[in-house]
């Protein structure tokens, strides 16, 4: 394919994806649709992709070979998440993915929900493949963004994408959560990773009635997406936006490993008022997760009995054990924290007060601590947990169905197959 006709191609695809994210709501504004039609996403993908396939072993991840043809091209503009990296490459790779290229309709989204100025500083925390710094330099200028990625080799290509684009942003290897103080202060701050609470870092490089755009979420992966104001150097306020948006945890809010598991058999039995269920519907998975912002949860399956979910929070030494009955659910619990008391109790009260949605609540950050809230209902207010400094370590997520699905586990966690055997995944203990 030559210059000439590979150039009017993008151009056709760029326009009509455009057009899809105008058509889904996710593209608002002329700006930002100038710079869709403008950055080819095909430059930040690399020599190749990965499509996922089911195999007879588990999940399996096809390469596709990104070569300069039309099909190739089609698929590059197609609205959908890419994964680009692996710990494991070979044919049908088995390895868990390290990095992706996010869905452009979402990448959007958020820069739209950034609502940056032309003269705006803006601080991204997580380059990725680089396609959003892309287009964050040319809505503003490279000279106006700075990007922040852990990942030293996944830098490098970005860097090389970007160079390739055209642009030069300020390329930052290091922990996103400290931020950068060099470029600061900053107008916007964005985040393409989770946390738990807000960084303390990000308050003070962020101007005053600057914005800070990022996931909070948690150790049951309950997730809602915020934007706050920042108020003075260590006080905010904001809303959560609507969309059911998630990214991967910040590697030091992540969740610990999960160990062994208490006898299914201890602590008093009681039917329950709300089933392990509702920790698979979106908002009350999250204000359990404000109830109970220590615990984690993980589903069991034995031979022959139904899957059991145990709600664990390891440093209270707290547990609850939740089985499906015929008609209901039942939980024994055990430790100083009676978890699943305390989230039948928020999610009682938030039943009571009618079912607000996430964009209803508030998020205030004053007096070093962080607190969720439904104003007029005191009921449904929570604090954030403190962070303590510390590195990456690795870690198991919830799981809805068996624990034993390694491949799955490895999708989630970004741990290998052999690294979650050689960490003894997760049993019960006896």
């Amino acid at each position: 394919m030559n210059t000439h006709v590979h150039e009017r191609l993008t151009a056709r695809l760029r326009s009509r994806l455009a057009d899809e994210l105008t058509e889904n709501g996710e593209l608002r504004s002329p700006e930002w649709r100038r710079v869709v039609e403008t950055v080819p996403r095909e430059v930040f993908l690399g020599e190749r992709v990965y499509r996922r396939v089911d195999s007879p072993h588990g999940t399996d991840w096809e390469p596709i070979n990104t070569a300069a043809d039309e099909k190739w091209l089609g698929l590059a503009y197609q609205n959908v998440t890419w994964v680009t990296q692996f710990d494991e490459r070979d044919d049908a790779v088995r390895g868990a993915p390290t990095s992706s290229s996010t869905l452009p309709g979402l990448v959007v989204r958020m820069l739209e929900d950034l609502q940056v100025e032309n003269d705006h500083r803006v601080l991204e925390i997580g380059t990725g493949t680089g396609y959003s710094t892309a287009l964050l330099c040319e809505r503003l200028g490279s000279g106006q963004v700075t990007s922040v990625e852990v990942d030293p080799e996944v830098a490098a290509r970005a860097r090389r994408a970007l160079q390739r684009a055209g642009h030069t942003p300020a390329l930052v290897i290091g922990d996103g959560l400290a931020g950068h103080q060099g470029g600061a202060p900053y107008d916007r701050i964005i985040a393409t990773c989770s946390v738990r609470t807000v960084p303390g870092s990000w308050l003070h490089q962020a101007r005053r009635d600057g914005l800070i755009l990022a996931t909070l979420s948690g150790w049951l992966y309950g997730s809602a997406l915020a934007r706050l104001t920042v108020t003075a150097r260590s006080e905010a306020e904001g809303e959560f936006l609507p969309g059911t948006i998630s990214f991967m945890p910040a590697r030091s809010h992540a969740a610990p490993l999960i160990g062994d598991l208490p006898s299914q058999s201890d602590g008093k039995q009681r039917a329950t008022v709300f089933g392990a269920d509702v920790l698979a519907e979106w908002t009350p998975l999250w204000v359990a997760q404000l109830a109970a912002p220590g615990a984690q949860s993980i589903g069991v399956s034995t031979e022959g009995r139904p899957v059991a979910y145990c709600v664990i929070d390891q440093a209270a030494a707290s547990w609850a054990w939740l089985v499906p009955q015929s008609d209901e659910w039942t939980v024994r619990q055990g430790g100083p924290l009676r978890l699943w008391d305390r989230i039948e109790a928020a999610l009682t009260a938030w039943h009571d007060a009618g079912k607000p949605s996430q964009q209803a609540f508030r998020l205030r950050i004053k007096d070093d601590e962080q607190s969720v809230f439904l104003p007029g209902t005191p009921e449904l207010r929570w604090t954030l947990p403190v962070i303590p400094e510390s590195g990456p370590r690795p870690y198991l997520p919830q799981l809805p169905l068996d624990g034993s699905d390694r491949s799955r586990l490895a999708m989630l966690t970004g741990l290998s197959p052999e690294r979650i055997d050689e960490l003894g995944g997760v049993r019960e203990k006896d």
